[in-house]
Formats: structure tokens, sequence, C-alpha cells
């Protein structure tokens, strides 16, 4: 037994299992007699759905059913999920921001409004069937026009998406610390404005979404299987989309392949897959297809920033301006969390006297796009991380020097940045150490020995390049989440919580949480997350917020049982709990060898019940729920080293750095993993993947051969280091880890991009920088400096 548990670098327990092929993922879940869904979408941005004829599909083998619009019309709502979101009263009070939220309905009654969008759904006794009926549906459609570009949507006479509001702009906002507009007009400043755009791109994870529906014949009660990161919200939504008690609906949460945010929502699909099971009284599935997935799940960034910094000559910093549009797709659907988040994590670790930031929300006809690992944050990150690289270049300072001076100094802290976070509190960083993450990554570059390096490699006619990235990112964020831990008849502990594990491997460091109170070997627990019968209330895994809630919950829900076991084995060994303790599985009394077993507590405490008849249930059990005060701030340092052949214009990754700081690490070994992970999506996003359209609203991205992943060959050497400051707003001192691994690679990539082409005059204002790209930065500016 380890003296302590946490912070302990111990390997997954839940690899074995999921090495040896016996993971059980929804496609795993094998019902007798289950029904088949394919779905038929859109195939217009945007059209006048003038009827839907299914006389051919109903006809075909197998199908047992086909529902349109006008079957589930009064009988289901549609999805709130920005309501659901709970922006809190005193935010909107303090902010005032313009946010059109409109549910989305399961089916539109009347207009498709990006293709893609599900229009009716085929249920048939195999997929084959299902398919095949799928092709039969006839939808009667009169084509609308279109409009794809954010601009193009806000100007005059642009096609409406949603006609009722009146224009394609849902969602504004706008906050101001101190005096921009005076700091700009100083005469002593030296301003630089860009105009820096992060593309939109799909999460893509290796698991598809998917639901598993099985109605009871007598009750009609819904036990449903799910890949999803929100069960319990899964399981309130469902009950509100159809008109059912949410107690009635079961929701379990298999193994998931990587969620990363899409898996976070809730779709339409979802819902009309459990109104099909409930109608027909058969367990129904659907298993969503990888072209599906690309075109038709969530999509996530795509903002635009047109962004100005104003610095003494000497380059402190004075002020920013920002004016930020996010494309919210056919539907506002989650309201201020992305835009909000790029709001109020644009300043990050910096010092910035004054700032305007404005965000606008615009609709369009293409699908819609929510939180995606960084959720928002990457896309500030990539603005103001562009902008700093910039004014190094006007002001000819070394890039990390001049991050250097502006950064806050850890004796500030808590530092209060003047902006309001999310949640409707002051945006009040809690603890960190700005200064040391870029002293650290600096220390791993070594700077100055690779500007000599780089200096040498341009003699020979190659292009080497450095880029820094930093971020602030807010975690942990509320309202709640729970824990329930038992202490079976066995010897084992049990412990549930509302979060669901999409990989991060949550029965490790969950169990090494429990075992640093109850002292138990890790082997000996079990964490069942994501199944709202384990614990009444939760939240889910999104946001960065499990390690911080759930993480916490267990911890005290802990403390709770430990209290529990003295007090039993007080009692059997005669003996006082103060004299007591816990040990490899044991009470012990302290300096003896006498001991009792976990497992005979356990007993003693059921058999304690049934002799007094005292009412109750005979388990050894606790629940706690942790509710943080406001998010607590974890934040790093990157730093990327580049290579770009000016030939063919492919970027090699030569070296990536990460000093991470996310409080107390309760597992180096999976927090490694975490940033790992993340930082391989930003790369991704950066330099390969990017979701296109064409004028119609058409996506071009229907498979990989479309949509270019990132390949093992381009994973860099990574160099990570931690260090910890501790959150002073949760007893164990966490802070959020999941998000941030993504949150800077793009920025620090493109800043390094930048830093090799600069001998050509390559100026980068957005990716992805594949090979095709890089060639035409450079050929344009080639032209331009011929001109």
């Amino acid at each position: 037994m380890s003296s302590t548990w946490i912070g302990q670098p111990i390997r997954r327990v839940e690899d074995d299992r999921l090495l040896q092929g016996q993971g059980r993922f929804l496609a795993d879940v094998k019902i007798p007699g289950t029904l088949e869904t394919v779905f038929v979408r859109s195939t217009h941005a945007h059209a006048t759905i003038r009827g839907i004829d299914a006389r051919r599909a109903l006809e075909a083998p197998g199908v047992v059913a086909v529902f349109t619009e006008k079957d589930i019309a009064g009988r289901t709502a549609p999805i709130c999920v920005a309501g659901e979101a709970h922006t809190p009263e005193r935010f909107l009070k303090l902010v005032k921001p313009l946010d059109k939220v409109h549910p989305t309905p399961l089916f539109p009654p009347a207009r498709a409004t990006y293709a893609g969008q599900p229009l009716a759904m085929v249920v048939a006794d195999t997929l084959a069937h299902a398919l095949d009926a799928a092709e039969l549906v006839e939808v009667d459609y009169e084509p609308l026009p279109a409009v794809i570009d954010m601009a193009e949507a806000l100007k005059p006479g642009a096609p409406l998406v949603e006609p009722e509001f009146g224009s394609n702009l849902v969602l504004s906002v706008s906050i101001t610390k101190g005096d921009p507009q005076a700091a700009f007009n100083r005469p002593d400043v030296v301003t630089v404005e860009e105009e820096f755009v992060t593309h939109r791109y799909v999460a893509a994870p290796i698991e598809t979404r998917g639901i598993q529906v099985l109605a009871d014949p007598v009750t009609g009660d819904l036990t449903v299987w799910s890949a999803t990161q929100t069960a319990h919200i899964l399981q309130m939504l469902m009950a509100v989309s159809l008109k059912m008690p949410a107690d009635r609906i079961r929701i379990i949460t298999c193994d998931v392949g990587g969620g990363f945010g899409q898996k976070g929502v809730q779709s339409a699909e979802d819902m009309l897959v459990a109104f099909a099971a409930r109608e027909l009284a058969r367990p129904v599935r659907w298993v969503e297809t990888r072209t599906e997935n690309l075109i038709a799940a969530p999509h996530a960034r795509d903002q635009v920033h047109r962004i100005s910094l104003a610095a003494t000559r000497d380059g402190r910093f004075m002020a920013l301006r920002d004016e930020a549009m996010m494309n919210c797709g056919a539907y506002n659907f989650i309201g201020m969390v992305v835009p909000y988040n790029s709001v109020s994590h644009l300043l990050g670790p910096y010092e910035m006297p004054s700032a305007a930031i404005t965000v606008k929300g615009v609709l369009t006809h293409t699908n819609i796009t929510t939180p995606y690992r960084g959720a928002g944050r990457p896309e500030a990150v990539f603005a103001i991380e562009r902008i700093i690289e910039r004014l190094a270049a006007r002001l000819g300072m070394e890039p990390a020097d001049l991050r250097a001076k502006n950064l806050v100094p850890k004796a500030a802290m808590p530092y209060d940045t003047g902006l309001l976070y999310r949640d409707g509190f002051p945006q009040v960083y809690d603890s960190g150490d700005f200064p040391e993450l870029l002293r650290r990554a600096r220390k791993h570059v070594d700077v100055e020995a690779f500007r000599r390096r780089q200096s040498e490699a341009a003699r020979q006619g190659r292009y080497l390049g450095l880029g820094f990235a930093m971020y602030v990112e807010g975690t942990g964020m509320g309202p709640f989440e729970g824990a329930a831990i038992t202490l079976l008849p066995s010897g084992r502990v049990r412990i549930a919580t509302g979060a669901c594990s999409s990989g991060q491997g949550h029965r490790t460091t969950y169990g090494q949480i429990a075992a640093e109170t109850l002292r138990v070997p890790l082997e000996q627990i079990d964490v069942v997350g994501g199944d709202t019968s384990g614990v009444a209330y939760g939240i889910g895994s999104i946001a960065s917020r499990s390690t911080v809630n759930a993480g916490n919950a267990v911890h005290a829900a802990a403390l709770l049982v430990k209290k529990k076991i003295l007090d039993i084995a007080a009692e059997m060994m005669e003996a006082a709990a103060v004299d007591l303790e816990l040990e490899d599985g044991k009470v012990r009394l302290k300096g003896t060898d006498k001991s009792l077993s976990l497992a005979q507590v356990s007993r003693e405490a059921a058999a304690a019940v049934l002799r007094k008849g005292a009412p109750g249930e005979a388990v050894l059990a606790e629940t706690a729920y942790f509710r943080p005060p406001t998010v607590t701030y974890a934040s790093a340092a990157n730093a990327a080293i580049v290579e770009v052949d000016a030939e063919t214009g492919v970027v090699s990754i030569e070296r990536f750095i990460v000093v991470h700081d996310c409080g107390r690490v309760v597992n180096p070994l999976l927090a490694d993993g975490q940033i790992a992970g993340g930082v391989m999506q930003g790369i991704g996003g950066v330099l390969c993947e990017e979701m296109v359209y064409d004028g119609d609203g058409q996506p071009l991205c229907g498979s990989f051969m479309d949509y270019a992943m990132p390949k093992a060959l381009q994973a860099p050497p990574l160099e990570l280091d931690h260090i910890e400051s501790l959150s002073t707003r949760n007893p164990l001192g966490v802070k959020g880890l999941g998000e941030g691994g993504a949150i800077a690679p793009p920025a620090a990539i493109a800043n390094a991009i930048e830093d090799a082409l600069k001998p050509l005059g390559v100026i980068v204002r957005r990716g992805p920088f594949s090979p095709r790209r890089v060639r035409e930065l450079i050929e344009s500016t080639s032209q331009r400096s011929k001109q």
C-alpha cells in the first residue's frame, strides 16, 4: 500500500479490460429483437418541405415504422439545450446580452435549414432493411436561397434562417474595462490590428454517437444506453421532450470512445429513437455512421476576430480591442457558453489595463456549432497570441520577452481581471504562477540556442520557427456534482457518480481519491459513472469539471464513510474511534496487530440494522455533493519548434513543449495522457482538419478521405512539465485538466510557422496549414512583394 494515493503515477486500472477487447460500448449492447434506425436527412441547406411520402418505404421488407414530423407533432417537445445551460440571473443583469434562443425541433415542421438535418426516421428489423427503405422515402423540396458566410448573413436582405427573429444576429455581448479608447489615442503607444480566423472543424471521436432504448411493455418506462457525457442532463431533456416524468427514464452510460463535447449535448436523434421505442414497445437502436458524424453531428470553432493591441514602445500592454463573430449554424443551440468563453478568456495570463471586447453570434444555413474540447478558449487564445506576435514584430522584440514583460505576477494572486465570468461572479484567478510557466518553457527550448540554430538553417535554405502560446482556463464549473460511496459486504468499495467517463480514467482517479481516505487497495474499488440510478442528481463530464466537482464529492463521501466505519468498528472492538486507523482494507487498533476487515465491518452494519429493527438500509453508504463557489483557473505555457519546407509547404513539428498547472495533480501519468491527447487534437485542428461547405451550403467532407485527420507520424516528441499552484476553492486543491491540452497548440504552431517564414514576409491569419495553404501563403506574399 502506498503511504499516499493522490499524486502517484498509477497505471490505469481500466486498461486491462479494454486492451483485452472486453469494453462495452454502445454498439456492443445486444438486446434480442432490437430494431435498427436510419434517418432521412435533408439534401438541401435551405428548403421548404412540401411533403414527405413514406408509402413505398413502409411496404419495404423488414420495415416496422417510418416517423415524420406529423407523427410526433403535439406528442413531443423541442429540445432547449441553451435553456438547460442556466445562464445565471446575476450574469444577465450585469452583462445584458442579446441572446435569442429558440427550442430546436426534433423534425423541422416546415423548412429544412441545413444539409444533414433529420427529416424522417425509418425503423426496421435489420440495418440493411432500414438503409434500403430510407432510399425509398421521397421528400418534396422547394429549394430556397441559403446563406453560409457570417458576414453575408448580417447584410440587409440576406436570407433569414429564422424569419421570426427578423435578423440572423441572435447573440451579442460586450464588455469593457478601463478606458480603451483613451489608451489607443495616446501618442506614445504602438498599435497593431489584424483579423484572425479559427476555422470550422469537428470533434470526430473514434466512437460515433449512438443510443439504445428499451421500453417496458407494461409501464412504458425507458431504459436508455447512451454514448453520452451527460447522463442526468440527457434524462432531464428526454423527459421534457417525451413529456414523461424523469424518474421513469434510466440512463446508462456505456464505455465511451471519446466525447470531447460533441457527446455532451443532446440531439434530436436521441429523443426520436426513444420516442420510437416507446411507441413500438420494442427495443430500438441508432448507431451513427462516420458520414453522419461529420456532416450532422455538431461542429465547432468557426470564429473571426478583428483584434487590436496597443502598447508602449518598450512593450507594456495598454489596451485591447476585439470584435468577434461566431457562426452558430442554423440554431443558437448552446447560447452563451462558447461565445462568452471566448470573451472571458481573451486576456489570458496578461495584465491589460483596458479592454473592449464584443462577440456576435450569427445564424447561417450550416450545421450547428457547439462546445468542442476547449469550447471558445482555443479561438480566443489564437486571437490574443497571434496579435502579441504581430506586436513583437512591430517592436522588434523577442516574442517571449514581450510576453514575460506583461504576465500577471505570482504575488498578485488572487488576481481580479476586471471581467465577469460566465457564472456571474467576478473573474478572479485563484492561484497560479504564469512567469514560472513561461520561464520553464523557455528553459526547455533554450531560446538563444534556437535562434543561433535558426540562423544557421536559414543559411542552408531551411526554415525553422519557434512559437509560444499561453492561456488561463476557467475550470471546474458548477453547479454541482455528487458521489455515493458504498462499502459492500464483500469489503469492496463502490463509487457512483454523475460524471461519465469518456476515456479520462475516472475509475483510477476517483479510486485514488477514495483510497487516500479509506486506505483500500485500488483493485477493491469499483467506479460507476453516468448511471442515473446510482446517484440522484448529476451534471456530467464537460467543461474540465470532473475532478474538481466529482473528485471533491468522492472525497467528501469517503470522509463520511470513514467516520461510519470507525464508529461501527469502535463498538465491535470495544475501543474509542480515535484509537483506530484504516490501512490496507482493514480497521486496526493503533499500536497493535488487532484488526477487522472492512467486510466484517460492513456485515456488522447490516446485522445491526436487523437486530435493532431500526429503519434504514442494511448497507454502509454515504452520498455527498460538491458545489464550487466559482471556477478555478488552470494555466499553461506551450512552445512549438517547426520546420517548414518552402517548396512543398509541409510543416513538420520538431518539438512541442507544455508546462501545465492544474493545481494538485491526482495522477501525473493520467494528467500527461490528457495533455498529450489534447495537444494532438490541437495539432489536427491547426494543420489539417477543416469542415468545408460549398456556396450552396453542401458539406464537402463526408468521410476521412475528405476530412483530414492527424496521422501518428504528425505526432511530435512531447515534453511535458507540471507546476502545482493549489486551488483555494476546493478541499483537494485541484483544477480542471481535460480541455487544456487542446487550447494553445493552434496558436503556438501558427506563431512558429510565421516565425519560420519571416524571411519570406508571410503573415499567418488562419489555418489549417495544409501544404497547399502554406504554398498559397508563400506565393501570395511573393506576388505582393513583386508588385
